[in-house]
């Protein structure tokens, strides 16, 4: 990816870095010439080992602080070293959550899954509040910054149609408080921070192609999910980053929204008919 300087001193922080569309934030941002502040989580150390070493081979300048975001002495100790070192923040993109998928996970009712519920509220709203709230100091001290909540069209779609095997009752209700996050938040900090909302869709790595629960899917359901999406197939984590990193930096008229991103999913499902001939 080619590198400029476009947001060279200005301060991105991007949880779930290891993982497909963290990644592609991340280096969107860097590739831009920010620094990166990246919370790792020890449950996929092999991921974590990768990241750094792209990163560093790149040339990116970042800080890796492990962190369990949904604990509020953890998250406020990052802040800390984020302050301490850098002593600013300019993005916030508020990208974590750990969805259990039905087609994997089945019923919350399983004794193996007798946190999966509480895991998908305390990682989806009670980190996000976090970051949220423990970035204040920095964020508030920025001009022209930005907070990103990252959610899913879980939030509108539940455990229905094509999608039913993909995203549980909890996750869903879940994604569906972040707007109200979103919202008050952006009153919050309007008019020097803007808070807006990327609803995703399915994304390769993150409810798409490359996770276990797509590849449980037969050939059938998989295609009765892109028949269900309007742009005929999935997105790219590079293609979600591309639109993240442009609503943190660039739009800077927009705020206090929630946006889809998820080529027309949520639209999809009712088809227009041919117009009547009418009878006048």
């Amino acid at each position: 990816m080619k590198t400029t300087e476009e947001l060279l001193g200005r301060v991105v922080l991007v949880p779930g870095g290891c993982r497909p569309v963290g990644r592609a934030v991340a280096r969107s941002f860097a590739s831009r010439g920010a620094t990166l502040i990246l919370p790792v989580y020890p449950d996929w150390p092999e991921s974590n080992k990768d990241m750094e070493q792209e990163f560093s081979q790149a040339g990116y300048d970042y800080l890796c602080q492990s962190c369990d975001l949904t604990s509020s002495t953890q998250t406020r100790a990052l802040f800390a070293a984020v302050k301490n070192r850098y002593g600013a923040l300019d993005y916030l993109i508020n990208n974590i959550e750990r969805g259990g998928m039905p087609v994997v996970h089945g019923s919350y009712q399983l004794e193996v899954n007798k946190d999966q519920w509480q895991v998908e509220f305390d990682t989806t709203l009670r980190a996000k509040w976090n970051l949220y709230q423990y970035s204040l100091e920095l964020l508030r001290n920025c001009q022209d910054g930005a907070v990103i909540n990252i959610s899913s069209i879980a939030a509108m779609v539940g455990r229905s149609g094509p999608a039913a095997g993909l995203f549980n009752d909890g996750y869903s209700a879940a994604n569906r408080g972040v707007a109200s996050f979103t919202r008050q938040w952006a009153r919050e900090l309007a008019p020097s921070v803007r808070v807006n909302e990327v609803m995703l869709g399915l994304v390769d790595g993150r409810h798409g192609p490359s996770t276990r629960g797509w590849g449980l899917l037969d050939e059938s359901q998989q295609q009765s999910l892109i028949d269900h999406t309007l742009a005929g197939r999935t997105c790219s984590p590079e293609e979600a980053a591309e639109f993240i990193c442009y609503l943190a930096v660039k739009a800077r008229y927009l705020t206090g929204a929630v946006v889809p991103f998820d080529g027309g999913y949520l639209l999809g499902g009712s088809s227009v008919g041919e117009m009547p001939d009418g009878i006048l």
